[in-house]
C-alpha cells in the first residue's frame, strides 16, 4: 500500500463543468489507495457570469498549485482530464515535464472546426463590447447517451471565457511535440462537443512520445461526458491499469528479506483509514479497445 500512496492522481473537470463529472473516477483511484486531488476550477461552481472573469491561465495556475502539492509527497504523479480538463493536463505536461509522469485524457480538445470559431480573434479584440452585447451563448452540458444523467455544469457558455480557451488551443497544440510522458487517450466515437479529429491530432502530434507509450481506447457506448456514461466502468478499469503500471515502473526495486530476519508473529501495520486494498484492473494491453457497442 505504501507504493500506492507514493502515487498521486490529479483530476480536472471540463469547461463549464464541475468535479461531479470526474467524481466516480476519482473515487475509483482513492479506493485503490492512490492520493487524489479533484479541484473546482476558478469561475466554476458559481455562475457563468463569474466565469467570464477567469481565463485559461487561471485554470492552469490552479492545477499547477495542486500538482506542486501532490509532487511534494508523491514519487509519481498522473494528470487526468475530461474535455478542457484534458487540454489543461496536456499543458501541464508541456510546462512541467519533470513533474508529470503520465496523462489520462478523456475526449480532450485542442481545436474546433465550428464555423463560428473563425470570429474568435476578432471578438478577442472587442472584449469590452462582447462583455456587454454577447456575454453568453447556449450551453453544451449533458452530452450523455445514458438517459437521466446530468453533469451539473452551466447551461450557458460564458463568451469571454470561451474565447480564452480558444486562444489557448493553438498554444497547447504547438507544444504537443515536447510531451514525453506515457499517455492514455480515451475518446468517444460519437461526441457532440469535441470533434473526433482532436484525438487524432493529439496522437499524431505528440511526436516525441514512442508509439508504445500511447494507449488509445475507443469509447463506443458514450457521448462527450463519458465518465458518467455507459463506458464509465471501462474508463475506470483502463485508467487504473495504466496508473498501476506507471506506479510500478517508477517504484524503487525491492529486495528479498531472509525469512529468518522477519519475526514469525509479525502483523501487518495499519496504514490508516485513507488506504484501500488495491484492485486488479484487468489484463495489460496497449492496443485499441474494440468493445462491441451497447444498445443505447
Amino acid at each position: 500500500m505504501g507504493a500506492r500512496l507514493d502515487t498521486g492522481v490529479l483530476l480536472s473537470h471540463g469547461f463549464t463543468g464541475s468535479p461531479a463529472t470526474m467524481r466516480p473516477l476519482a473515487d475509483a483511484f482513492a479506493a485503490a489507495g492512490y492520493r487524489v486531488r479533484l479541484p473546482l476550477l476558478p469561475g466554476h461552481g458559481t455562475s457563468w457570469s463569474q466565469m467570464n472573469h477567469t481565463t485559461f491561465d487561471d485554470w492552469v495556475a490552479a492545477l499547477t498549485a495542486e500538482l506542486a502539492e501532490l509532487r511534494a509527497v508523491c514519487r509519481t504523479v498522473v494528470v487526468c482530464g475530461l474535455s478542457m480538463g484534458g487540454t489543461l493536463a496536456l499543458r501541464l505536461a508541456e510546462l512541467y515535464p519533470d513533474r508529470v509522469d503520465g496523462l489520462v485524457l478523456i475526449n480532450p480538445s485542442v481545436m474546433t472546426s465550428r464555423w463560428d470559431a473563425r470570429f474568435a480573434p476578432l471578438l478577442n479584440r472587442m472584449r469590452p463590447v462582447v462583455r456587454r452585447v454577447l456575454p453568453s451563448l447556449a450551453g453544451i452540458v449533458d452530452d450523455v447517451a445514458k438517459p437521466g444523467v446530468r453533469e451539473g455544469g452551466y447551461f450557458r457558455i460564458p463568451t469571454l471565457a470561451a474565447l480564452s480557451l480558444q486562444a489557448a488551443w493553438p498554444v497547447v497544440r504547438a507544444d504537443l511535440s515536447v510531451i514525453r510522458c506515457p499517455m492514455m487517450l480515451l475518446h468517444s466515437v460519437v461526441d457532440h462537443v469535441v470533434e473526433p479529429r482532436n484525438a487524432q491530432i493529439v496522437l499524431d502530434e505528440t511526436t516525441a512520445l514512442p508509439t508504445a507509450d500511447k494507449h488509445e481506447v475507443l469509447l463506443r457506448n458514450s457521448f462527450h461526458v463519458a465518465t458518467l456514461d455507459y463506458d464509465a466502468a471501462l474508463i475506470e478499469a483502463r485508467a487504473l491499469e495504466f496508473v498501476r503500471e506507471l506506479s510500478e515502473r517508477s517504484s524503487p526495486p525491492t529486495h528479498a528479506v531472509p525469512t529468518d530476519a522477519v519475526p514469525t508473529d509479525a502483523e501487518p501495520t495499519d496504514a490508516g483509514p485513507t488506504d484501500a486494498v488495491a484492485t486488479d484492473a484487468g489484463p495489460t494491453t496497449s492496443t485499441r479497445d474494440n468493445t462491441p457497442r451497447m444498445p443505447v
